[in-house]
């Protein structure tokens, strides 16, 4: 299912560029968007996982480097019958973590320096098995190449926006209905992936840790302290087009979003309170 809602973003991505491309650059910026969609649609697949990883900094670590958290990751890869993903440390003391990779046998686990000092090891674990959850679930392809089309669409409204006023009235060009267009419809374009991609597989992941980790109420706790810091401070080099991919939204820092509504995250003591209620079933106790 993940593979086809990936190829849909795809070829709407591809609509979208051509349609922006129409509208600013006629015939010419129509062929240019759809070579540009292409190029994007490879880069996309194969390499967004490292562009992510790379914008944020990860460092990859080892059973020698760091024993206890690659042997975390290790138990839970194993009780899910996943194979072992790469594990990499982000530099920040915010705590959070996400996972990336286009299938399991090519996925990453990151999570900051802050997360190892402010969490127990049963709240980790928990944190670490609905990473791997979202992994096992294929939820990591869609939910990286969301990420570089929400920060694409992003870059596109903003040369839009610079670049759309300067050329002369031949064909579309000029035209300040598209300019208008491009700058309201293009980033709500990319929230609206966004949040469409990640608000229910949240939950899904969260049930997923709780039975990784056997531990439903850990993981509430490490999202109420993850929740609780981030309010304090935004993850460096955080944005828009990636905070879906992050266990707790890393932008909280700079402050609430309009509303709920267009989060990119469910409440966090919605979630909280399902794995309270997940922990009062028979096989938690």
């Amino acid at each position: 299912m993940n593979n086809l809602k990936t190829t849909i973003l795809l070829a709407s991505l591809t609509a979208l560029l051509v349609f922006l491309g129409n509208a600013f650059g006629g015939t010419q910026g129509m062929m240019l968007m759809f070579i540009v969609s292409g190029v994007m649609t490879f880069m996309s697949y194969w390499y967004s996982d490292k562009m992510v990883l790379a914008q944020y900094n990860a460092q990859e670590v080892n059973a020698q480097s760091d024993p206890k958290l690659y042997g975390m990751v290790q138990r839970l890869a194993a009780n899910g019958n996943l194979p072992m993903p790469k594990v990499y440390i982000i530099p920040s003391e915010i705590p959070n973590a996400f996972a990336t990779g286009r299938n399991p046998e090519h996925a990453a686990v990151a999570v900051t320096a802050g997360i190892q000092r402010l969490l127990t090891d049963e709240e980790l674990e928990g944190v670490l098995g609905h990473e791997l959850t979202h992994v096992k679930n294929r939820d990591t392809l869609i939910s990286t190449v969301a990420a570089i089309i929400g920060g694409a669409i992003s870059t596109i409204a903003q040369f839009g926006l610079i670049f759309g006023g300067r050329s002369d009235d031949r064909e579309n060009n000029g035209n300040p209905i598209a300019l208008i267009a491009m700058m309201v419809l293009a980033p709500l374009a990319a929230s609206i992936i966004q949040m469409t991609i990640s608000r229910t597989r949240e939950y899904a992941a969260d049930e997923g840790g709780a039975e990784l980790s056997k531990n439903p109420m850990a993981l509430a706790s490490a999202l109420a302290k993850i929740d609780h810091y981030s309010k304090y401070g935004a993850l460096p080099n955080a944005n828009n087009a990636t905070a879906h991919m992050f266990i707790v939204n890393p932008m909280m820092g700079l402050g609430e979003s309009l509303s709920n509504l267009f989060s990119t995250h469910p409440r966090t003591e919605d979630r909280i309170a399902k794995l309270k209620e997940l922990s009062l079933q028979s096989k938690y106790k």
